[in-house]
């Protein structure tokens, strides 16, 4: 399975993410449009990154994708399923999504920007819009946290 973070703003979001996709075996996150990267110019890696990666860097890859659209145009010609967490009015609870073993291998889950969500656009070319149903005053999680459910929960239908 991939993780396309599209647009995050945050560092230490950025870094949650690398530490939760080492922890659930993710394989590859590409960093598309204002998504920063674990290193800055000079290739040292950024302090508020490495404060909540803890090394997550050295043991996912990643890459820096301009075009988001066109990442998931590519991965779906490669076979790729694609889902995205997000609140909309066709999203399912992430939980109803029981994937098949195999269907992981060609899995991508994106993530997008912590105030905004993720553009219309993306979402029109997702398999399956999931999201956290939420229970108290609060309309959404911090994307780390929202990613850590539903990756873990991909996780355990691996079983």
């Amino acid at each position: 399975m991939v993780v396309i973070l599209q647009n995050i703003r945050s560092l230490h979001n950025v870094g949650s993410v690398f530490r939760t996709a080492d922890a659930a075996g993710i394989e590859k996150i590409y960093l598309c449009g204002i998504t920063p990267e674990p290193v800055d110019r000079f290739g040292k890696i950024q302090p508020q990154f490495a404060k909540v990666a803890l090394g997550a860097e050295k043991s996912v890859a990643w890459e820096r994708c301009g075009s988001a659209n066109k990442l998931i145009d590519r991965l779906k010609k490669d076979g790729y399923k694609i889902w995205t967490i997000e609140q909309n009015r066709k999203s399912a609870a992430y939980y109803s999504l029981r994937p098949k073993p195999h269907t992981l291998a060609r899995a991508a889950l994106i993530l997008g920007n912590e105030v905004r969500g993720i553009a219309s656009s993306i979402l029109k070319k997702a398999d399956k819009i999931l999201e956290i149903p939420m229970r108290g005053r609060k309309e959404s999680l911090n994307v780390a946290v929202a990613f850590g459910i539903v990756a873990f929960h991909l996780v355990y239908c691996r079983k």
